[in-house]
């Protein structure tokens, strides 16, 4: 019972410090909040409001009909534009693509003589200039399609494929990236305040108060443990119903208890790893360093960057240690499958197992380093 009243105690204390200092505050604010909100709607792998130029020598009906295809939000209103017009405009950066009717397009088409039209594109933007040429080579097919004959239905020669998305529709890429963006935070956040709560004692020379104090190693591990790991959840179910939900429009198919206890089972994994650089390093530089090196196979590895199938062999396998692994793949079935406990329990059991484990080594590191024995 003094045990538990000494990790209550410590975790107040460490609470009142943390939100007691206000960088904390503005960077789990920022991180939860504005940054989770950039990350989603930001660098995209769609095309989103490019800017076109229309060179129509034929000035047809067929022409006319593809260019009013061209529309928001994937592009601006095209631009008329005479072939050396639209050269300049695209030397000067202030269009992305130029797509040039010649003449005789319409009765060409008509007459079934496959007649050519021409696409540049501003390849300095490599993913949009390929992306946007895609789009548009859909659009000036399905447009002639509806054009020749009369119908948006009507087969295309050879194959034609029928795609359908599973659990995301509209294909919105804001969707993954949230969650991808959620678990970045949490595993930054976490690492960095269990960590720096360590490092603030020794720099601050409180360990040496901590020592003296009828506390065990445990305890005190536990309480800076605990308490980030209250302050961050905090901050996530914050951000889960203010800005996934509310502000991005994410659905959460799955149970939103689910979701929230999953996020504080990855917690006590990472944070363990936090309690084992700030135990590691004996500065901040070095800690800094130490959250460099493994922050970012945290974030590149997790699966959110590139699937995990995608890896090599060697570096999947070692992927299995990793908590952020196993976390977004919880993350995904429970918020885009609406999975149940019977279907995520293994990445549970596995973040608590490789928690437990981070914590064991950071314990016995911290005993160390309060020559404490036993």
């Amino acid at each position: 019972m003094r045990a538990i009243l000494n990790i209550f105690w410590l975790i107040g204390k460490e609470i009142k410090s943390t939100l007691g200092d206000p960088v904390m505050v503005g960077l789990i604010l920022w991180s939860f909040f504005f940054a989770v909100m950039m990350e989603a709607r930001g660098a995209g792998d769609t095309v989103h409001n490019a800017s076109i130029a229309i060179v129509d020598e034929d000035n047809s009906p067929l022409s006319r009909q593809i260019a009013s295809a061209l529309m928001p939000p994937w592009f601006q209103p095209p631009l008329y534009m005479t072939a050396n017009q639209a050269a300049a405009a695209m030397d000067r950066g202030d269009v992305m693509f130029t797509l040039n009717f010649p003449p005789d397009f319409g009765s060409d088409a008509i007459a079934g003589r496959a007649p050519v039209a021409q696409l540049l594109a501003d390849a300095t933007a490599v993913s949009q200039a390929q992306l946007g040429s895609d789009y548009l080579r859909n659009i000036v097919a399905d447009e002639s399609r509806v054009f020749l004959t009369g119908r948006s239905d009507a087969p295309v020669p050879d194959l034609d494929l029928e795609l359908r998305r599973a659990f995301n529709p509209n294909g919105n890429p804001v969707w993954f990236k949230t969650l991808s963006s959620l678990l970045n935070q949490l595993s930054l956040l976490t690492i960095v305040l269990t960590g720096a709560a360590m490092l603030r004692e020794r720099e601050h020379g409180t360990i040496e108060h901590l020592m003296v104090m009828p506390l065990s190693p445990v305890e005190v591990a536990l309480s800076k443990v605990l308490a980030v790991m209250l302050i961050v959840l905090v901050a996530f179910v914050g951000s889960l119903l203010v800005v996934v939900q509310g502000i991005l429009g994410v659905p959460v198919a799955g149970s939103m208890p689910l979701l929230v206890m999953g996020a504080a089972v990855y917690l006590w994994a990472a944070a363990a790893i936090g309690m084992l650089l700030g135990t590691l390093a004996r500065s901040m530089a070095q800690f800094a360093l130490l959250i460099v090196m493994t922050i970012i196979p945290i974030i590149m590895l997790s699966g959110g960057f590139s699937a995990i199938e995608s890896q090599p062999d060697a570096v999947r396998r070692l992927t299995m240690l990793l908590p952020s692994r196993h976390f977004l793949a919880f993350a995904k079935a429970v918020a885009f499958r609406g999975a149940g406990l019977a279907a995520v329990w293994m990445q549970l059991a596995l973040m608590i197992s490789l928690g437990a484990a981070f914590f064991a080594a950071s314990l016995v590191l911290f005993r160390r380093s309060m020559n404490v024995t036993g």
